[in-house]
C-alpha cells in the first residue's frame, strides 16, 4: 500500500446566469468565460447551456484553501456578470425559466451529446456541485468508493436546493436529480471488486459504441478516469459558500475515515445499489426533514439523526484534516434548513417566484465580500 493520501480537495460549482430585469435565465454568449479567463485562467468554463457558468478551485490542501478559492471565484464571476448586465445564482434549478428557450453552447462535444440524447440533453438545465478528494492509488480509491456509496443520500439531503421546476413547486426538495435521471449512466454506481473491473466495464462500453470515453459515465460518485481523485457528483449546488464548504469537508472526512478503517483491516458495511437508491429517493423528495432507512437496524429513522450519526462516524479524523469548523456548520444547516427549505419559505411568505430568484441571487454572494 502506498503512503497515506493527502486527501486534497477540488470543488466545482455550476451557476445560473440570470437577467436581473426579467429574472429569467439568460445566455452570457461566453462573455463571462472570456473575461474571466484573463484573471482566473482556466478556472471558469462554459457548459452545455449558455445560461450556465462552471467554476473550479485549484487543488487545495484543506478546506480553508478551498473556501478562499471559492469565495474569490464567486466574487470575481459575479463582478464580471454584473459588468455585462447579468447576475449569477446558486440553486440546483431555476425556479421558473423553461429549458426550451435556452441556447446550447456551440461546441462539437455538446452537439454530439444533444444529437445522441435529444430532449434529455436539451432539458438538462440543472446546476450541481462536484467535489474531488485526492487518492492516487486507484484500487484503494475503488475500495473506498464502494463503501462511501452508503453515505451519499445523507449528504445529498443536506445539499437539496431545487424545489421548483418551470414555475411549479415540484414537491421535491431536489428536483434536479429527477431531471438528470433521464441521462444514461447516472445515479448510484454499482459495486466493483477492483479498479480493473471498472476499466473493463468502461472498455466494453467503448468497444460496443455506447460511449467514446469514460467521462460519459455520469454517476453520483466515480473514481475519476483521468484525475487521481474520487469525485462526488450527487449534490445540488448549495446556495451559500458555507454550505458548499461544509459538504466538501464531510466528503473529505468520509474518505479519510474509510481509509483509516482500511489501515486497521476494518471495513464499512457494503450495501447494494438497490437499497441505497431507496435513501436517495427519500433524500431528494423530503431533504433533511424526511425519514431514511438505517439498513443496519432495518428501520426508518429521521434523516437528521442519520446525518448526526454520520458526523459522529467521521469525528475522529476531522481535527487531523483541520476541518472541524467547517463540519460544525452542518448544525446551522440543520437548524436553518437547506437551500430548498429557504426557497420554499420565501415562496410561501410572498407567493412570488421572482422573489425566490432575488433571494437566490442575494444569498449566492453572502460571505464573499
Amino acid at each position: 500500500m502506498s503512503k497515506q493520501p493527502a486527501f486534497t480537495i477540488g470543488v466545482e460549482e455550476e451557476y445560473m446566469v440570470v437577467n436581473p430585469e426579467t429574472r429569467e435565465l439568460s445566455s452570457h454568449d461566453q462573455k463571462i468565460v472570456e473575461y474571466a479567463s484573463h484573471v482566473l485562467e482556466d478556472q471558469v468554463k462554459a457548459e452545455m447551456h449558455q445560461a450556465v457558468v462552471e467554476v473550479g478551485t485549484g487543488i487545495c490542501r484543506n478546506v480553508d484553501e478551498a473556501r478562499a478559492d471559492l469565495i474569490n471565484l464567486r466574487r470575481t464571476v459575479s463582478g464580471i456578470a454584473k459588468e455585462n448586465g447579468l447576475r449569477i445564482g446558486a440553486a440546483g434549478t431555476h425556479p421558473f425559466s423553461h429549458w426550451s428557450t435556452q441556447l446550447i453552447t456551440p461546441n462539437p462535444r455538446y452537439e454530439d451529446i444533444v444529437n445522441e440524447l435529444q430532449d434529455a440533453a436539451r432539458s438538462n438545465l440543472i446546476f450541481g456541485l462536484h467535489v474531488h478528494v485526492g487518492i492516487e492509488d486507484k484500487n484503494l480509491a475503488m475500495h473506498i468508493a464502494n463503501s462511501v456509496r452508503y453515505f451519499l443520500p445523507h449528504v445529498y439531503a443536506l445539499s437539496t436546493n431545487s424545489p421548483f421546476w418551470e414555475g411549479r413547486n415540484t414537491g421535491f426538495k431536489s428536483f434536479r436529480s429527477k431531471v438528470f435521471d433521464k441521462f444514461p449512466r447516472t445515479g448510484i454506481p454499482d459495486y466493483f471488486n477492483t479498479y480493473e473491473d471498472f476499466i473493463g466495464y468502461v472498455n466494453l462500453l467503448i468497444k460496443t459504441g455506447c460511449i467514446d470515453n469514460a467521462k460519459k459515465i455520469w454517476w453520483d460518485l466515480r473514481v475519476h478516469p483521468f484525475f487521481p481523485t474520487i469525485e462526488f457528483r450527487i449534490c445540488d449546488i448549495p446556495m451559500l459558500v458555507d454550505e458548499t464548504i461544509a459538504i466538501t469537508a464531510i466528503f473529505q472526512a468520509i474518505v479519510a475515515k474509510l481509509y483509516k478503517l482500511r489501515m486497521q483491516n476494518l471495513n464499512f458495511m457494503i450495501y447494494t445499489r438497490a437499497l441505497i437508491n431507496e435513501n436517495k429517493w427519500r433524500a431528494g423528495r423530503y431533504g433533511i426533514d424526511g425519514r431514511m432507512i438505517d439498513f443496519g437496524k432495518e428501520e426508518e429513522v429521521g434523516a437528521r439523526s442519520l446525518i448526526l450519526e454520520l458526523l459522529e462516524f467521521i469525528d475522529d479524523v476531522v481535527d487531523e484534516l483541520g476541518s472541524r469548523h467547517a463540519i460544525n456548520y452542518v448544525y446551522e444547516m440543520l437548524q436553518n434548513g437547506t437551500g430548498a427549505d429557504r426557497q420554499l419559505k420565501v415562496y410561501h411568505e410572498t407567493g412570488s417566484l421572482v422573489n425566490v430568484v432575488d433571494y437566490i441571487l442575494e444569498q449566492t454572494l453572502v460571505g464573499t465580500e
